[in-house]
């Protein structure tokens, strides 16, 4: 039997270089100049932490973050945006939560989308992934198609292809 996974997992050392990319053109900017703009990465809980003066400049720090983890092919779907919350004096704090793994209703989406296509394909959810088993290469295939077409709002990857 054949069988993948479908996982929602973020690589750790991508995620890192897109932040640190995007601290380093912040602090280039000229709009920026004079700020006392923060963006903390903590690794072990997942959370970037963005501490700034403005609303303008907290957009165009997300921003920055976005497109510098498009170039490194990370889906920003994976980020939580958090509530703004004031810090001390007039600074901003947004703490924005990466997130991992997929949750079970997303799951429940997934495998019901599996079982109404009508392909020869078993799914079946493993805490935070959902196994995929079928007999033929070609239905395992057009299972992954399928799930590229659907709206989860989470990426999505396909990991353990086994024949």
């Amino acid at each position: 039997m054949a069988s993948f996974d479908i996982v929602n997992k973020v690589d750790a050392q991508l995620l890192d270089n897109a932040i640190n990319v995007a601290r380093k053109e912040i602090l280039n900017r000229f709009d920026f100049n004079g700020s006392k703009s923060e963006i903390n990465y903590d690794k072990k809980t997942l959370v970037i932490q963005i501490t700034t003066e403005n609303d303008m400049r907290m957009e165009a720090i997300t921003d920055a973050i976005r497109s510098r983890m498009i170039k490194q092919n990370l889906n920003p779907l994976c980020l939580d945006f958090g509530k703004e919350s004031a810090a001390s004096g007039m600074m901003i704090r947004k703490d924005i939560k990466v997130k991992e793994g997929i949750d079970k209703e997303v799951a429940k989406k997934i495998v019901k989308d599996i079982k109404d296509s009508k392909l020869k394909v078993s799914a079946q959810i493993m805490d935070d992934q959902v196994r995929v088993t079928g007999k033929k290469i070609d239905d395992l295939q057009d299972v992954i198609a399928l799930m590229r077409r659907g709206n989860y709002d989470i990426p999505l990857q396909f990991v353990n292809m086994k024949s």
